[in-house]
């Protein structure tokens, strides 16, 4: 595996790839846990060059949260290179938001409900960095997991409504979880014991994929949402809070529920 920093080292290490090979995009913020690692191996099934960028994209988050974010490179980078990862791009900030850069992409409907209407500007920095990412890997297929449900739906519908000169496929992959059910997020190594099982309320709550139910099972907790999101597929999501930490799934519903 060979990690690049730069824009143009990137360009040139896939130069190669160009002419013929599949390359698969798998888009990381770092703190790389058994659901990336089901991408990576999604991606190393049906590509001939899989790409992960390793990337805390300051343009999707709070200060607070991005000061708390999980990193660690060296244990990142191994991850990746056990999962069949060839190239890691692990750029700096200044590397893809440099000195006077002020364009931006935003999703307006499916970007400003559920996590767009609690984190604004999130979904922003996400399509940005991401349409940044497919410019720049100009990737056959892009993998993203089920439990960031939301994301694939705005990245797909930029994906349609730009018209980029991209055969990009959007892979989704099934959500991880541990086996007491918690999906799995770089995040939950924030939460104490006592927390994590508490947290367990939230997948017990989508379980019942009944949004009355599900926020039923879920008082105590500090609720952000509960909806039914008519994304395609259509699914049950929520966000809750478990101490400072907050915690996101959702689970797929039948189309006649959308």
């Amino acid at each position: 595996m060979r990690t690049v920093r730069t824009v143009a080292e990137l360009r040139a290490e896939l130069a190669p790839a160009r002419a013929g090979p599949t390359i698969g995009l798998v888009p990381t913020l770092g703190a790389l846990h058994g659901g990336h690692v089901s991408l990576f191996h999604a991606a190393r099934a049906e590509c001939d060059t899989v790409v992960a960028s390793l990337f805390v994209n300051p343009a999707q988050f709070e200060r607070d949260d991005l000061a708390t974010y999980p990193r660690d490179e060296v244990a990142d980078t191994e991850v990746a290179e056990r999962a069949g990862v060839d190239i890691l791009f692990a750029p700096s900030a200044q590397e893809l938001y440099p000195p006077g850069f002020q364009t931006w992409v935003e999703v307006a409907d499916l970007g400003r409900t559920l996590e767009g209407a609690h984190r604004p500007g999130h979904f922003r920095g996400v399509a940005t960095v991401c349409l940044k990412l497919f410019n720049i890997v100009r990737p056959r297929y892009a993998y993203f997991g089920q439990k960031d449900a939301q994301q694939v739906a705005v990245l797909q519908r930029l994906v349609h409504d730009l018209n980029l000169d991209l055969d990009l496929t959007i892979r989704v992959c099934p959500t991880v979880r541990d086996p007491d059910g918690l999906a799995v997020s770089s995040r939950n190594v924030l939460l104490s014991d006592a927390e994590r099982r508490r947290a367990l309320a939230l997948p017990r709550a989508l379980a019942t994929k009944d949004p009355t139910a599900a926020r039923a099972a879920l008082a105590g907790l500090d609720i952000d949402y509960v909806e039914i999101a008519p994304f395609d597929p259509p699914v049950l999501a929520a966000a809750v809070r478990v101490g400072s930490v907050r915690l996101i799934d959702n689970v797929v519903l039948p189309k006649e529920r959308s």
